[in-house]
C-alpha cells in the first residue's frame, strides 16, 4: 500500500502522430480508450467527460483518484497532445499512455516525462 498523502508523482506528456482521423473525432470511443488504458496502468477512474469540437476535434478529461488523464485531438494532422498525472506509486503513467498509443494505432509516440514533488 503507497504511503497515503505522500507528495510526488509522475506527469508524462505525450504526442501521437499518424492516427486515424475518424477515431480522433469520436470522443465516445477515445473516452473508452482513455478509460481503460489509465485503468488497466493501475488508476482509479471517477469520471469521464468529453467533448466534440466543430468541425473537428475532440478533448477527453478522466478525472483520477491519483490525478487526471486528458486528450486533446486533430483530426486534420491525424495527431494528438495527451498526458496522464497520477500522484504515489501505484499507478503507471507512461505505462497508461503507451497503452492509448498501441489501442489507436499510432504511427509515432514522443512521451516526456516529468518528475513532480517529493523524490
Amino acid at each position: 500500500m503507497p504511503d497515503v498523502g505522500r507528495f510526488t508523482g509522475r506527469h508524462v506528456l505525450a504526442e501521437l502522430h499518424g492516427v486515424d482521423p475518424g477515431l480522433l473525432d469520436d470522443p465516445v470511443r477515445l473516452g473508452e480508450l482513455l478509460r481503460a488504458a489509465v485503468t488497466e496502468a493501475g488508476a482509479t477512474v471517477l469520471d469521464v467527460v468529453a467533448q466534440r469540437f466543430a468541425p473537428q476535434g475532440a478533448t477527453v478529461i478522466a478525472l483520477l483518484a491519483e490525478s487526471h488523464a486528458s486528450v486533446h485531438t486533430y483530426p486534420e494532422h491525424g495527431s494528438l497532445f495527451a498526458d496522464v498525472f497520477t500522484c504515489g506509486e501505484r499507478a503507471d503513467p507512461e505505462h497508461a499512455l503507451r497503452l492509448l498509443a498501441t489501442s489507436l494505432h499510432a504511427a509515432s509516440v514522443h512521451l516526456s516525462v516529468l518528475h513532480r514533488g517529493e523524490r
